[in-house]
C-alpha cells in the first residue's frame, strides 16, 4: 500500500505530461472534480479531494488525462497540499508554455479530521496561478471561475 501511495516520489509530474500537440486555439481548456490522494508530509496520515486545473494555451495543448497524470504523480509522495498545488501548476507551465494557468485543490485532511481538533468535513483550499492573462475578457478571478463551472 505505501508503494502505491508514494510512487511519485522522485518523479517529475511534468514528465506525466507526455502526449502535447500543436494547436492555434487559446480558450481555457479546464478539467474539473478530479480526485486525489495524498500523504501529509508531517503526521504521515492521508489527505484526499478534488482537484480543478484550467490553462490558456500558447500554441500547445496537452492530452487531457496527461493533466490528471500530473496531478496523480506528485501527490503520490509525501506532501503538503500547498506545494502540491504549485507543483501541478508548475508541471503545466514547464509542459506547454501556457499563457496562464490556474489550479485549485480542496482537500480533507485526515490529521485534522480524525485527530488533533477533530473537525471532519472540513476542508483546506489552496490555489496556484502562474503567468499572464492577456485576454482581457478574463483576469485571473475569471480564469478561477472557470474552476467552478458545472
Amino acid at each position: 500500500m505505501y508503494e502505491w501511495l508514494l510512487s511519485g516520489t522522485g518523479l517529475d509530474p511534468a514528465s506525466a505530461i507526455d502526449a502535447v500537440f500543436k494547436a492555434d486555439n487559446q480558450d481555457p481548456v479546464v478539467l474539473s472534480n478530479v480526485t486525489f490522494y495524498s500523504l501529509c508530509e508531517h503526521h504521515l496520515l492521508p489527505f484526499y479531494g478534488t482537484a480543478q486545473v484550467a490553462y490558456i494555451p500558447n500554441g500547445k495543448i496537452s492530452g487531457i488525462s496527461k493533466l490528471a497524470r500530473a496531478l496523480e504523480v506528485a501527490s503520490r509522495r509525501l506532501q503538503v497540499q500547498e506545494r502540491l498545488t504549485g507543483q501541478v501548476a508548475d508541471a503545466i507551465v514547464s509542459a506547454l508554455n501556457p499563457h496562464g494557468v490556474a489550479v485549485e485543490l480542496q482537500a480533507e485532511h485526515m490529521c485534522m479530521s480524525m485527530r488533533g481538533i477533530q473537525k471532519p468535513g472540513s476542508r483546506v483550499v489552496t490555489t496556484a496561478v502562474r503567468g499572464r492573462f492577456e485576454n482581457s475578457d478574463l483576469s485571473e478571478d475569471g480564469l478561477l471561475a472557470l474552476l467552478h463551472r458545472r
